[in-house]
């Protein structure tokens, strides 16, 4: 049964009309059609779904047979915060599985850029931004959890790009502060795939453009492989969130700040409409992953990297470094190789496997460098190890002449 929402907890001065847009605007999403089931319909006019069922109509046993889990097995991932990934075969072992996890909504004040002060109200999953890497393999079941506790002040959902129907899971899963809900979906499709939350109309951009969203690698049941079919492995991940934001700005060209989640909506929307992010940064904040919070590895290690991109296209390089091979989101395609600088489409994650050769800071950046140098696009990855003259050699120090 759905919870009741307390009217006072939604002020007609933030929240009433969060919520009036939302519900007009996954209305225009969904073309006009209303969602189904008793908790939407207890709520009001959400969107639905056209070929899902009524409020209290039966639903047909041939439209809707049991799912027969007899087969899996159930496993509970503990989900970590990024750049990390959960625990995880890269080959699996054993029949397929039911992975259970838990995204709970949180939306809390992020510091984007310290030496401004710039400040976003971030919407996320379990806190973060991105939202937490998920990893299962071809054929598991994903059974979600997604709760939004009764402090926040809108509504979420979660769109999977790796599933399929009811808009990624998008028209199943809305929940309004105070409630959960549980979604189960099939792994059919091995690749690396965005999810982000979407309620409707400019809510979507506004959700995603806050830091709602994240990554699921759905690996092959028999691991990654090149071309000819040879199996390939990774020590690590590193996990990357590529996200853009747009911050409304004083006259004088200040950040502006905000009471609470949600206050700064109309601004931002406006803001948004520029198509120009003022910052463009991963995992959430300019050096969130420089200085101290450098990503780390050693010479000889393989590093899968897993980029995701929800909103905007984007061009990773590493300098230093390749893309020794690249699976723009899908691993049942061969891997292009020996790559310079892949190509992240807007609403996609890619993922690219490379062997350091060499020690030393490298610099992993998006490579519109406007992005990198100015918006905040710049990850360092420092490598320990021996150094190769064979590999690169300084013949001469810098010197006169």
């Amino acid at each position: 049964m759905s919870k009741q929402i307390n009217p006072g907890l939604l002020p007609t001065s933030r929240r009433g009309i969060l919520r009036g847009s939302m519900l007009a605007g996954a209305a225009a999403w969904a073309g006009g059609a209303a969602l189904a089931g008793p908790a939407q319909a207890k709520r009001g006019a959400l969107p639905r779904v056209p070929s899902l069922q009524k409020s209290g109509e039966a639903v047909p046993e041939a439209a809707s047979p049991a799912v027969d889990l007899s087969g899996y097995t159930r496993v509970r991932q503990e989900l970590v915060a990024p750049p990390f990934a959960p625990e995880h075969e890269q080959v699996a072992t054993g029949g397929p599985k039911i992975v259970e996890i838990t995204l709970e909504t949180e939306e809390r004040l992020l510091t984007i850029d310290e030496d401004t002060g710039a400040e976003i109200w971030a919407l996320t999953y379990n806190g973060w931004v991105p939202g937490p890497l998920i990893v299962v393999h071809e054929g598991d079941m994903v059974e979600l959890t997604i709760r939004n506790p009764v402090s926040s002040m809108m509504e979420h959902n979660i769109d999977f790009h790796a599933s399929t129907g009811a808009l990624g899971g998008g028209a199943l899963t809305h929940v309004f502060p105070g409630e959960e809900a549980v979604l189960r979906w099939k792994a059919t499709k091995p690749g690396c795939f965005t999810y982000h939350c979407a309620p409707g109309g400019a809510m979507i951009p506004y959700h995603v453009c806050h830091g709602m969203n994240g990554a699921v690698m759905v690996l092959p049941r028999d691991g990654l492989k090149d071309r000819d079919g040879n199996a390939l492995s990774y020590d690590r991940i590193f996990y990357i969130g590529e996200q853009d934001f747009y911050l409304p700005v004083d006259e004088d060209g200040t950040y502006k700040t905000y009471a609470a989640a949600g206050d700064d909506y109309a601004e931002s929307i406006e803001a948004m409409r520029s198509l120009t992010p003022t910052h463009s940064v991963f995992n959430g904040a300019v050096g969130a992953l420089t200085g101290e919070n450098a990503l780390r590895a050693n010479v000889g290690e393989t590093v899968l990297m897993v980029h995701n991109q929800a909103n905007r296209d984007s061009r990773p390089h590493l300098i230093g470094g390749h893309g020794n091979y690249v699976w723009e989101s899908s691993f049942s395609d061969p891997p292009l190789t020996g790559m310079e600088t892949w190509f992240v489409r807007g609403g996609s994650a890619v993922a690219v496997l490379y062997t350091f050769e060499q020690p030393g800071v490298y610099a992993y950046v998006n490579h519109n460098l406007i992005e990198a140098a100015i918006l905040g696009a710049t990850a360092h990855v420092v490598v320990e190890g021996a150094w190769n003259n064979e590999l690169m050699e300084q013949v001469v120090a810098p010197r006169a002449f």
